[in-house]
């Protein structure tokens, strides 16, 4: 194992090994380190993916097997189980076997020439003079030492590294507990449209959610800032108006559990020989919780920077700076508009959420959004479909929730 290297990726999830990946097809050494023993385990996230996101990193369509479903839109129901359903006119979203969606990323960064070391935890940063100069690796029960010039970090919501990189780590506050199941002998339900079940006593401060996977079987889940996951899941399968019609009699397969990060990007992501990407920065969707698009495209930014700076011999915070001014000019817009909306979702009450749902249902709001193509890029989309009365009788309603929250 070579213990010099141009860059060392920490984590090999998606984020870690697209960076790794458009490193290596432009010739750096690159070296990843992932603390589990298995690329893709244990599971992070439902895999719910726009596949705009996927084809504008070059990804879509994947390879058989990869792909689950896809989804044409999405029906939201209050607290009180009345739906509100927006159908587009193509799909948009599918569904994705997170195992083998992350080996393949990380097939792709292999054949591209990065390497990689399984069951291999990075226990802190190297410093020298303030700047990071590669990263303490623990084996056999001792730490080795692994030089390079820039460190990627990609190892997750632990940003663990943050912290020794004297960088501002994530809101904890703005983060909810998430557990995700598969299930079987599901009823009732639509197979190309997702389900969103809303309210505080489903999951406070994010939702719920069942995704289709066909033949009766599907990827349920929910997320919340207080109350036990598992608990909250039980009650939502067994208890909800309209959930329970398709989950009472649903089997569990398999549960997961994990945090999510919904407080928006952390401040500065970058410092002297060091880059921050993806969970880690808090790169992720405040309004779903999504962070798959979003870290991929910051950690392409990330190998685009890092290219640079070894051409240059610059490893400066001055120089990696770049980073975060092009992912900000990227997504930041977008990441600001959706952690306002997600403050405003969590000023909501049940009753709140009953209003949203018959007024989505009287201005149909769906024929204003039935063309939205990108799902991503939240606040840019609404910014093409502003022109719609129905889209301000909406916004309209949100903006009273906002002022009655933050008088």
């Amino acid at each position: 194992m070579e213990n010099m290297s141009d860059v060392v990726v920490v984590g090999g999830g998606p984020c870690g090994s697209f960076a790794a990946y458009n490193l290596a097809k432009n010739g750096v050494n690159v070296q990843v380190f992932e603390e589990h023993n298995e690329i893709g385990t244990p599971c992070h996230c439902a895999g719910h993916l726009s596949i705009k996101g996927l084809k504008d990193l070059g990804l879509y369509p994947l390879p058989k097997g990869i792909v689950e479903n896809v989804f044409r839109g999405a029906t939201f129901h209050s607290p009180k189980g009345k739906g509100f359903s927006i159908r587009l006119s193509s799909p948009v979203t599918c569904t994705v076997n997170r195992a083998l969606f992350d080996g393949h990323i990380a097939d792709l960064a292999k054949k591209a020439g990065a390497h990689y070391h399984l069951g291999l935890r990075v226990a802190s940063l190297a410093i020298k003079n303030k700047q990071v100069t590669g990263v303490n690796v623990e084996k056999n029960g001792e730490q080795e030492c692994f030089q390079c010039k820039i460190v990627v970090d990609a190892e997750g919501i632990s940003s663990r590294l943050l912290r020794q990189a004297s960088l501002q780590t994530l809101d904890r506050p703005m983060v909810v507990n998430a557990v995700e199941a598969e299930v079987e002998n599901v009823e009732n339900i639509e197979t190309d449209m997702v389900d969103v079940f809303l309210g505080t006593d489903v999951a406070h401060g994010f939702y719920a959610w069942l995704i289709p996977k066909g033949e009766g079987r599907a990827k349920i889940g929910l997320a919340a800032r207080y109350g036990n996951p598992r608990d909250l899941l039980h009650k939502l399968m067994h208890a909800h108006p309209a959930a329970s019609e398709k989950l009472r009699n649903a089997r569990v397969l398999q549960t997961f559990f994990h945090p999510v990060t919904l407080g928006g990007n952390i401040p500065r992501t970058y410092t002297d020989g060091f880059l921050v990407a993806g969970d880690a920065a808090s790169q992720v969707k405040p309004t779903t919780g999504g962070g798959v698009i979003f870290g991929m495209n910051s950690a392409h930014i990330a190998a685009e920077v890092a290219c640079e700076a070894l051409q240059r011999n610059d490893f400066s915070s001055v120089f990696l700076s770049q980073y975060q001014k092009r992912w900000e000019n990227a997504f930041g817009l977008d990441m600001w508009f959706m952690l306002k909306l997600r403050k405003t979702l969590d000023a909501m009450s049940d009753e709140a959420f009953d209003r949203l749902i018959r007024l989505c249902r009287t201005v149909r709001l769906d024929k204003a959004l039935k063309d939205v193509g990108d799902i991503d890029f939240q606040g840019r989309s609404l910014l093409q479909i502003m022109w719609s009365p129905r889209v301000w009788a909406a916004l309209g309603y949100f903006f009273y929730i906002y002022l009655s929250a933050n008088p």
